[in-house]
């Protein structure tokens, strides 16, 4: 778990080249492979690359609405950034990643050599592809993301719970006798709890 690796990492001189970095966010950690010469590459959500080929543009400071937009539009790109832009003031955990991975790390040479290779556009996928993914294929040869593990568990939980099946069904014969008898309020009101029923 996070809590237990939560130590602040040194500061970026003693990285190392092929290092993975974490920094904890509000909702999330944000992943990224130290390259040297304090510059990190991470994947990060952004629409620009779609918008413009100017690359001085793209490299400034990834806003919140670029990085939404990046999301909804299920673009990002591969970039370097400083390290104090990479961690946007953040304690920097170092490697935490390597005590719970189901694989041993790469050479870091071989890590550094992955992460500056995929630099660039790239498809964004909230749970398929993300910065979790990128750097765990660098460091560790397969791209896997154990937030998104944790997110599809607690979301299988919700779909396995039977009272969910209940609340739905409840929910839906009570829309149809505020709303009325029709197929806006009807059909879902049979399809829900059943397709809730079946996947659990």
């Amino acid at each position: 778990r996070r809590s237990e690796r939560e130590d602040p990492a040194p500061p970026p001189r003693s990285f190392q080249r092929g290092d993975l970095l974490e920094v904890p966010r509000t909702l999330f950690t944000h992943f990224g492979i130290y390259l040297g010469e304090n510059r990190v590459a991470h994947l990060i959500p952004d629409i620009l690359p779609l918008l413009t080929p100017d690359s001085r543009q793209i490299q400034e400071m990834v806003t919140n609405t670029r990085l939404l937009l990046g999301v909804l539009s299920k673009q990002a790109s591969v970039r370097v950034d400083s390290v104090e832009d990479f961690a946007y003031g953040a304690g920097i955990l170092l490697n935490a990643m390597d005590g719970v991975a189901r694989r041993r790390p790469l050479a870091n040479e071989e890590v550094a050599g992955r992460a500056e290779r995929l630099l660039g556009s790239v498809p964004y996928s909230l749970l398929w592809n993300n910065c979790e993914h990128f750097v765990t294929y660098c460091r560790y040869g397969t791209a896997a993301s154990l937030q998104t593990e944790q997110f599809c568990d607690c979301l299988k939980s919700l779909f396995w719970d039977q009272r969910l099946v209940l609340l739905t069904a409840f929910l839906g014969i009570l829309s149809m006798l505020c709303l009325g008898i029709s197929c806006s309020t009807a059909l879902p009101t049979f399809l829900i709890p059943f397709t809730l029923w079946m996947a659990s």
